[in-house]
């Protein structure tokens, strides 16, 4: 009704002897202040419908299939959980790189696997809030709205494991995998120095490195992504039916030693140390594409984490 009414003011002012520009310039100007409200009143519907960082959360805890614990590190680390969301970055580790590209693009909910500051609980132990590093990254987040969770447990927690499940597709293993034990693996026979550049090249690294003989001929290999720590990676070792086992990090003195005591009393064993990023990679943005089967009101993007290191004589950019 409204634009009739102002249809009609106009050419009846046409009609009264008023210059046909005239009437032209307000017909143009009343259209553009009509379409301005409509895209003001879409803009906010927009917004009314996008869902809040918790309502997002909210909605991961009833697809995880898993209940949740009450002890995780499952939390919000950083940001307004109240915040309308406009894009969601799924990622291995909230660098301050990664939080650049993601407010890029207009990705304010930033959903991590690993620690945003430096630390499992992200409250780094011994630095103060003055630190310039960590001030820095947190004022980054404050200044463009950001808000940080991390999905972490119960993604490992998941049956399948959500982390295992997308290494092992990377890597083409699934054919491979045990039935009963997924982190088992039975492949053609290969040489561990071949396996470790095989895996180098799947998960996209070019940081790999192994303990034991490079010729030694292998098929029975497990796989641990991240870091299990020395008791799970020895056990695993001890196993018959493991000749080379590939893990995320390890400590130097604990596992790397044990395995190069196993190759020198001439034990066949062997031990491929992937680097923890490029491990466990695979495995969020296999996150990013199950969020997309249930969050439909927001964009979802993976957002990969850059390896941190580099080998001498090879340059860091990639």
């Amino acid at each position: 009704m409204e634009i009739r009414g102002e249809e009609n003011i106009v050419w009846n002012k046409q009609r009264s002897g008023e210059s046909w520009s005239t009437a032209a310039l307000l017909s143009a100007a009343l259209g553009v202040g009509l379409s301005g409200a409509v895209v003001c009143r879409t803009r906010a519907g927009v917004q009314e419908k996008r869902p809040t960082a918790r309502e997002v959360i909210a909605a991961i805890q009833g697809h995880a299939g898993v209940p949740w614990k009450a002890e995780t590190v499952d939390t919000f680390k950083a940001g307004n959980p109240e915040m309308r969301v406009t894009g969601i970055a799924v990622t291995m580790m909230a660098t301050l790189d990664v939080l650049q590209r993601a407010a890029g693009r207009g990705e304010n909910l930033v959903i991590t696997h690993e620690p945003t500051f430096y630390n499992h609980l992200d409250r780094p132990e011994g630095m103060e809030n003055s630190d310039a590093v960590w001030k820095e990254k947190r004022e980054f987040i404050e200044k463009n709205g950001m808000v940080i969770w991390r999905f972490h447990d119960h993604w490992h927690l998941r049956e399948p494991d959500g982390i295992l499940a997308g290494v092992v597709q990377a890597l083409g293993w699934e054919k491979y995998q045990s039935a009963e034990n997924p982190h088992l693996f039975t492949v053609p026979e290969i040489t561990l120095e071949k396996l470790a550049a095989e895996v180098a090249k799947r998960l996209d690294t070019p940081v790999v490195r192994a303990v034991g003989n490079p010729e030694m001929k292998i098929t029975k290999l497990a796989l641990s992504p991240g870091a299990a720590g020395f008791e799970r990676e020895t056990h695993a070792l001890e196993m018959e039916n493991v000749e080379v086992l590939l893990v995320g990090e390890t400590r130097e003195w604990e596992t790397v030693e044990y395995t190069a005591d196993a190759a020198t009393e001439g034990r066949k064993k062997g031990l491929i140390v992937i680097g923890h990023v490029p491990s466990e990679q695979a495995g969020m943005e296999e996150c990013a594409r199950w969020l997309k089967t249930f969050v439909k009101e927001v964009p979802i993007e993976f957002v990969a984490t850059k390896q941190p290191f580099w080998t001498a004589g090879r340059s860091a950019r990639r």
